[in-house]
């Protein structure tokens, strides 16, 4: 045991990651227990999965790195629940085990790796084909490990659940909370990617803004509800009426933002080629406001006669993102008063 502990005192300081601190663990363990395979495990309860993070596989028998297994299924859970950590005959204690007869485990040796809180995060293992001799130092090295392995195996996850944490509040901050569409600030954002793309097109970005007609009426006389419904509605009917490099956002209230890359071609007259595909844009999304929208509750089926929408295309570099919403927004002031123009004609 003296030349276990100063193994590990010569390891334990230089580990700066699980992965440091493990391999070299697994390999002490093996030759401690005589087993062809020693392995770290995570286990989620929650999902009821348990995976092999890291093995050493030194025979014929190989766990391998990365592997699956339902919880209620492993040599893990059955050692822990019956409070039997070694065997030298898997088929008879746990014969029910398909991963285990599956693998062609016979000799088996674990101990649980617990978090603060004493909840169990993991094991390290040893296992082998073979009926190996339960080693006297081999459950006390496993104590050890897994204490070892308790801090470390912790912190790293405890590390990527707010890294996923971050990237999902990241996500939030750049989507519309309601129709899961980008908010402004994501709209913005994109303008550059997509102001650079057009610049190497040789080729304008369309911008559109599209306001829906009579929402603060159904909003009052309908409920927030349906309004809230129609909102998703268009959301996903101007989705689908889009090209996939097309970028669609809720900028918020009732306002949508379209931006795209114009036509790629090279016109004989560029400016009256922005105009047509402008207008064209501007149909495209203008039809796809128009239709019957489920609204819910006591509404139900609503016949909608379409927003008002504004297009205006842009030559990259002679104008900011907000100024070119602005452009954007003023064409579609216009084509607000040529509908209700028509309207009362």
């Amino acid at each position: 045991m003296d030349q276990i502990l100063s193994l590990l005192s010569e390891t334990v300081p230089k580990a700066r990651t699980l992965e440091e601190l493990t391999r070299p663990l697994l390999s002490l363990l093996s030759k401690v227990t005589g087993m062809e395979s020693t392995y770290l495990t995570t286990i989620n309860i929650e999902e009821g999965i348990q995976r092999v993070e890291f093995a050493r596989n030194v025979g014929n028998m190989v766990i391998p790195e990365g592997l699956v297994v339902p919880w209620a299924d492993t040599l893990c859970k059955r050692a822990l629940e019956e409070n039997r950590l070694y065997t030298d005959d898997v088929a008879q204690c746990w014969g029910d085990s398909e991963a285990a007869a599956a693998l062609g485990i016979k000799t088996y040796v674990s101990a649980p790796i617990r978090g603060q809180d004493g909840k169990v995060l993991g094991t390290v293992c040893a296992a082998s084909s073979d009926q190996v001799a339960r080693q006297p130092d081999a459950e006390p090295l496993l104590n050890l490990l897994s204490g070892l392995l308790s801090y470390s195996l912790e912190r790293e996850q405890l590390v990527e659940q707010l890294h996923c944490a971050n990237a999902e509040l990241a996500r939030l901050a750049l989507t519309d909370s309601l129709t899961g569409l980008s908010n402004r600030r994501a709209i913005l954002e994109s303008f550059a990617h997509l102001f650079a793309l057009a610049q190497r097109e040789k080729t304008c970005v369309l911008v559109a803004v599209i306001d829906l007609d009579g929402f603060k009426q159904i909003n009052d006389t309908l409920g927030h509800l349906a309004g809230d419904q129609l909102l998703c509605g268009v959301a996903g009917q101007l989705k689908h009426g889009l090209r996939s490099s097309d970028i669609l956002g809720r900028t918020g209230g009732d306002e949508f933002v379209v931006i795209a890359l114009g036509p790629t071609a090279c016109p004989a007259d560029p400016a009256l080629e922005m105009e047509h595909a402008a207008q064209l844009l501007q149909e495209r999304l203008t039809r796809a406001t128009i239709g019957n929208y489920e609204l819910g509750g006591d509404v139900g089926d609503y016949s909608y006669a379409g927003a008002s929408v504004g297009v205006a295309a842009i030559i990259p570099g002679q104008m900011s993102a907000e100024e070119a919403i602005k452009l954007a927004d003023r064409e579609m002031y216009k084509a607000k008063q040529r509908r209700r123009l028509q309207s009362a004609g």
